[in-house]
C-alpha cells in the first residue's frame, strides 16, 4: 500500500512538473502544449510507460532509497516565445520551480504545525513524502547537464561552443554523475529537507 502511494505521489509530481513547462510556454505565447492537450492533470495524457511506471516501481522494489521517474515531455516551440532571449530558461525553470514550491508548502506545514502532525503520523508521512519527492525532482532537474532542465537554463548564458559540447557529451556526463555523484546529491537533498521541515528525513523513512 505504501509503495502504491509513493508511486502515485511521484506520478502526479512529475505530471505537475510537465504541465508547468507547458503553462509557462503558453504564457510566453506558444500554444503547442495546449493544442496537444498537455495542459491537463489527466495522467493518461502524460504517462510514459517506462519513466512513469516501470522505473519508479523497480527503484522502490530494489534495496535502494532512490525514488525517481518522469512523464512524457511536453511539446513546445521556442520560436513562438515572446521572450526569445530568456524564454527557454523560463520554461525550463517552471517545472523544477513548481516542484520546489510544492516542497516548500508541504514542508513548511510540517515545520510550523508539527504538534498537529504528531497526532496524525499517517498525515505526517504523506506530507514528508510529498516534500521529499518534489525536492528530488526540483534539484535533480536543475542540474546543468543535458537533457535535464538545468541545461536549458545554462544554455541561455554560455557560448554556442560550450552549448554544442554539452549537447554532444551531456549523456556521458549525466551517466558519470549518476554513477559517482548521486550519493552526494542526496546528501544535499536531505540537508535541504531538514532545513525546510526542521527534522531529518531519517526519522520518517
Amino acid at each position: 500500500m505504501v509503495i502504491l502511494f509513493v508511486i502515485i505521489i511521484l506520478l502526479f509530481s512529475v505530471i505537475i512538473h510537465e504541465v508547468a513547462h507547458g503553462a509557462m510556454a503558453y504564457h510566453l505565447g506558444d500554444p503547442t502544449a495546449k493544442y496537444a492537450g498537455r495542459l491537463s492533470l489527466n495522467p493518461v495524457k502524460h504517462l510514459d510507460p517506462i519513466g512513469s511506471i516501470l522505473v519508479p516501481l523497480l527503484l522502490i522494489l530494489l534495496p535502494t532509497k532512490i525514488v525517481f521517474g518522469w512523464a512524457k515531455p511536453v511539446p513546445i516551440n521556442p520560436y513562438n516565445f515572446k521572450d526569445q532571449k530568456y524564454g527557454q530558461a523560463k520554461v525550463a525553470f517552471a517545472g523544477a520551480g513548481t516542484n520546489l514550491l510544492i516542497a516548500l508548502i508541504f514542508g513548511l506545514c510540517l515545520r510550523f504545525f508539527s504538534s498537529f502532525f504528531v497526532s496524525y503520523p499517517s498525515l505526517l508521512f504523506i506530507f514528508a513524502i510529498i516534500t521529499f519527492i518534489n525536492l528530488i525532482l526540483a534539484i535533480f532537474n536543475l542540474l546543468p547537464i543535458p537533457p535535464l532542465d538545468g541545461s536549458h537554463i545554462l544554455f541561455t548564458f554560455v557560448s554556442e561552443k560550450t552549448k554544442m559540447f554539452l549537447q554532444q557529451y551531456g549523456i556521458f556526463i549525466l551517466l558519470f554523475f549518476m554513477f559517482f555523484l548521486l550519493g552526494e546529491l542526496f546528501v544535499l537533498i536531505r540537508f535541504i529537507f531538514e532545513l525546510i521541515v526542521g527534522f531529518s528525513p531519517n526519522l520518517i523513512f
